[in-house]
C-alpha cells in the first residue's frame, strides 16, 4: 500500500491556495476542473515531495473546490485519506473478512471507500489499470456513507 494523499474541501480556492502555497510553502502539482461535476481539484506537495508527488502521485494535499456554494459542517471539509494498493479486490476482502465495511465497493475494480472506527472516509485506489469488473464487487451496493 502507498499513501497518496489526504482531501480537504475549501469554501474560497485562492484564500486557500494563499495559504497553503503562498504561506505554508507547498507547491501546486497538478489542477484539474472538472465542468461535468462543478468542482476544482488542486493537488499541492511540500517542496522537498514534489518530484515524488509528480511521479507516484504521492504525497499530496487535494484541495477541493465546488463551484457551488456549499456549507461544511460536522467537519465536512475533510475529505478523505488516499492509499494505493496492488489488488482492489484482494484490499476489499481482507478488510471485509476482518469486519470492516465496504462503503463504495470497487464495482469498476479501481475505487473503493471505507471508514475508519472514527468515521474517517479512507480511499483505495488500483495501482495502475482498473482490474477486470468482477464479482460480488460488480453488483454490490453501497452501504452509508463514504
Amino acid at each position: 500500500m502507498q499513501y497518496l494523499h489526504t482531501m480537504v474541501r475549501v469554501r474560497d480556492l485562492e484564500q486557500s491556495l494563499d495559504f497553503y502555497c503562498n504561506k505554508l510553502g507547498l507547491q501546486e502539482v497538478n489542477r484539474y476542473d472538472v465542468e461535468a461535476g462543478r468542482f476544482t481539484l488542486v493537488f499541492l506537495a511540500a517542496p522537498e515531495d514534489v518530484a515524488r508527488a509528480k511521479e507516484k502521485s504521492g504525497p499530496m494535499v487535494e484541495l477541493t473546490y465546488n463551484w457551488d456554494p456549499e456549507e461544511y459542517d460536522g467537519g465536512r471539509n475533510f475529505g478523505h485519506l488516499a492509499y494505493l494498493v496492488d489488488d482492489i479486490y484482494a484490499a476489499c476482502q481482507k478488510l471485509m473478512d476482518a469486519g470492516v465495511t465496504i462503503n463504495r465497493p470497487p464495482r469498476d475494480g479501481h475505487m473503493a471507500f471505507v471508514r475508519s472506527p472514527d468515521g474517517i472516509s479512507i480511499e483505495l485506489l488500483q495501482r495502475g489499470e482498473a482490474l477486470e469488473p468482477a464479482e460480488p464487487w460488480a453488483s454490490m451496493e453501497n452501504t452509508g456513507t463514504w
